[in-house]
């Protein structure tokens, strides 16, 4: 029996047992959405709703076709399906999408949309282009439950983990929203994936690796491993999965070099400390020079922006060999923040003395900041208020109308 001394450190912040996945609610239609599944789960839901099963098998390679490298959303586009058959599937089924809440585009071409799940929560995604490449920035999580203290997703409270099929369809809705079908390899823009919108990923683990190995499977959406990023805060336990059952690339939000700064800004640390952090970065399954680990590292003023935290931080990554490059992200503000951002001499100054180390550190420029869909800004309306929140409301209500 464990005593009260031994007892595993709670997580600080909001705090739902995370690992314990809150169900979203089923379709009212009661349709079965096919968006998230993969070749063998479609042929299974196939089956199970009474198709014969090697028809199953048939319809499931054709189905997975048309849904993730064509992009149809309505079974009278499969050709290739009897027409007798499409009544029978729309009974049964559906190709979905998330709800649009509202879609903007910033002064730079960033993309965000608020998009809502069939349960009624919300969540946002992002698509940041550029000259060679296009980022979708993908939420795994309705809010978050890390509550780091410069992040704005982090002041929200964890409604629900997002299912695999709201994980795949923001990819669809922004493959739709770029004209991206059929799939095809070449001349895209959307060309990356990171894990990095609402939520830890490795706290959804399950739902993330499935939805990512849709979305890397060749004969559909044909995203390469080296082109998706899973960024976490550090949920150390988990990373090793992650390297072993999806195999992409690894982004680890440090943002501090001393266990002071880092328990104060991304409390996990207080669970998961720097030395066990960079330790299981080291550990990390096919972490090499080729496919470094990025250390994520939001400038905070008179914060961690200091000389000492940059050779700190260049001793750190010397200390456990890692193969690894430094994204220095100037903060950006939100409403109430607690923190300044670095100077931009001060940013450029610690940039300059990681990379005299040999180690990459470039400064992110900003991004999408004036539709509030830069780096730690993402947040929605989709906190749950208390019960005590809500009575507290329609008491001052009676009051009003009193």
């Amino acid at each position: 029996m464990l005593t009260a001394s031994a007892a595993p450190m709670p997580i600080p912040g909001h705090i739902d047992p995370v690992p314990v996945p809150r169900a979203s609610a089923p379709r009212a239609d009661g349709r079965v959405d096919l968006v998230g599944l993969s070749r063998d789960a479609l042929r299974e839901a196939l089956a199970a709703a009474g198709m014969e099963p090697k028809q199953a098998k048939l319809r499931g390679k054709q189905i997975f076709h048309w849904i993730y490298n064509r992009g149809a959303t309505e079974f009278a586009q499969m050709t290739d399906i009897a027409k007798a058959q499409h009544p029978w599937l729309a009974e049964r089924f559906v190709v979905g999408r998330p709800g649009v809440v509202e879609a903007q585009v910033s002064n730079d071409g960033t993309r965000k949309w608020l998009l809502r799940s069939g349960d009624g929560h919300d969540y946002e995604m992002v698509f940041i282009p550029d000259a060679d490449r296009g980022t979708l920035c993908v939420s795994s999580q309705v809010g978050c439950t890390l509550n780091c203290r410069f992040c704005h997703t982090g002041t929200m409270r964890l409604v629900r983990n997002l299912t695999a099929g709201e994980i795949v369809g923001q990819v669809m809705l922004a493959r739709d929203a770029l004209g991206e079908w059929p799939s095809q390899p070449e001349g895209r823009m959307l060309t990356n994936i990171v894990m990095m919108g609402m939520g830890e990923p490795l706290y959804n683990f399950d739902a993330v690796r499935d939805a990512l190995r849709v979305v890397m499977d060749g004969d559909g959406l044909a995203l390469s491993k080296r082109r998706i990023t899973l960024s976490t805060s550090g949920v150390v336990p988990m990373m090793a999965r992650a390297g072993e059952e999806i195999g992409v690339n690894l982004a680890v939000s440090l943002h501090a070099v001393t266990k002071e700064v880092r328990d104060e800004i991304v409390p996990l640390n207080r669970k998961y400390g720097i030395d066990e952090l960079l330790q299981a970065c080291a550990d990390y399954p096919g972490a090499n020079n080729a496919r470094r680990i990025t250390f994520e590292y939001v400038m905070l003023k008179d914060k961690n922006d200091s000389d000492a935290d940059a050779h700190e931080l260049v001793r750190l990554i010397r200390q456990y060999r890692l193969p690894a490059k430094v994204n220095l992200i100037p903060f950006n503000p939100w409403p109430g923040a607690p923190y300044e951002c670095s100077t931009p001499e001060r940013v450029r100054r610690f940039s300059e003395i990681v990379f005299e180390a040999g180690i990459s550190a470039p400064v992110r420029t900003p991004r999408g900041r004036d539709i509030d869909a830069a780096c730690g800004q993402l947040k929605t309306a989709a906190e749950k208020k208390t019960r005590a929140e809500l009575d507290r409301q329609a008491e001052e209500k009676l009051a009003a109308l009193g």
